[in-house]
């Protein structure tokens, strides 16, 4: 839809779906509060709400995304979906001070525009009629979804500042994530834990009509909480990364070997890998392990190395005392089953696979 500040905003085909859904809830009550309407007349002014609702939201993810790019974060893109906005920002905050204002910024600016809407309804448009209608809708509407992102569980904004505070406390940004995704999930039981013990108490027979939006609340903020959950486990085994203690000794052959010789002097030397160097033994490629596994035993005595290898480009050659963080932006950056560990002074240290990357995660 355009690239304000640089940042792309899409729109998924979901935004269609709650666009109705909020014209026909809305046009009944413009009716209501402007009865001399017509009907298409009122659902139109529902349609021109729910556009600038979005707009809205559009904004408070920008407030998100504009202050991320100020600290230096890369946004790769907004989307505006059936339950409001994303914001993907592809690295997280350094800081804990830095992750509680960039998840701040959104809240606060919509609660800013509810209260310029406020403004505007008792002091500009406060003769009735369709703009007096629109935008008390929307300052309304803006101060419900600036408390709603306040609450303290992720995925909501309010569970990304609990994160930061608890992340504070503690210096350790996962013990902060699993807070505020219990904080989440307890949010989820919540919402509709709420109108079902409202009627109990009431004596009031419950309508069930109504637990259906409080419900698709309820499972997006537990997906996103358990999610988030499963990335905190995740992120606390990244430091377990290192690729002096991951990486397979290799041996050094040139092309022209035989697959079959090859992989018999790496058995004989307990190598898991092979290095394809030239006659002055400068490393030209990395062999690459499921190609060696693809091809049938009987044919490895009439394949060369060479021809199962990958050329080593220089994103492929990482340096042997990588780890952590570090390790993993360097793999992503450039992805691939093998990489080759280099010494400081370039001597070869061993070969790095992904699949045992991988097992640390995975646990297999």
């Amino acid at each position: 839809m355009g690239k304000p500040f640089g940042i792309p905003v899409y729109v998924s085909w979901t935004w269609f779906i709650v666009a109705a859904l909020i014209t026909w809830v809305i046009g009944g009550r413009v009716q209501d509060m402007l009865p001399h309407l017509d009907q298409a007349l009122a659902y139109a002014v529902a349609f021109v709400f729910a556009v600038l609702l979005y707009v809205s939201v559009l904004l408070h993810e920008l407030a998100h995304s504009v202050l991320a790019k100020a600290y230096g974060l890369p946004v790769r893109r907004i989307t505006l979906y059936l339950l409001g906005g994303v914001s993907e920002i592809e690295k997280e905050p350094p800081t804990p001070g830095k992750e509680f204002m960039v998840a701040a910024a959104g809240p606060a600016l919509s609660l800013g525009l509810a209260g310029i809407g406020l403004a505007a309804d008792v002091y500009v448009v406060n003769g009735g009629g369709i703009p007096e209608v629109l935008v008390w809708q929307l300052w309304v509407a803006n101060l419900i979804v600036g408390v709603f992102n306040l609450l303290p569980g992720l995925p909501l904004d309010g569970g990304r500042m609990l994160r930061a505070g608890v992340w504070k406390l503690t210096r350790r940004p996962v013990a902060g994530t699993v807070a505020a995704a219990w904080g989440g999930r307890v949010l989820a039981v919540l919402l509709v834990a709420w109108p079902l013990t409202m009627a109990t108490i009431s004596g009031q027979e419950l309508d069930y009509s109504s637990l259906l939006w409080p419900l698709v609340l309820a499972s997006f903020i537990w997906m996103g909480a358990s999610q988030s959950l499963s990335t905190a486990r995740i992120r606390a085994r990244i430091p377990q990364v290192n690729a002096r203690t991951l990486a397979r000794r290799a041996i050094p052959v040139t092309a022209e070997t035989p697959l079959s010789e090859a992989l018999r002097q790496a058995a004989e030397q307990r190598a898991g890998a092979l290095v394809v160097v030239d006659h002055e033994g400068r490393p030209l490629a990395i062999v690459n392990e499921a190609a060696v596994q693809a091809t049938p035993e009987h044919r490895r005595p009439w394949v060369n190395v060479g021809s199962v290898a990958k050329s080593l480009e220089p994103s492929l050659v990482l340096a042997a005392d990588l780890e952590g963080e570090p390790l993993i932006d360097a793999m992503r950056e450039t992805p691939a089953g093998e990489y080759l560990l280099v010494e400081r002074g370039g001597e070869i240290y061993g070969v790095l696979a992904t699949a045992d990357v991988n097992r640390v995660f995975t646990g297999v």
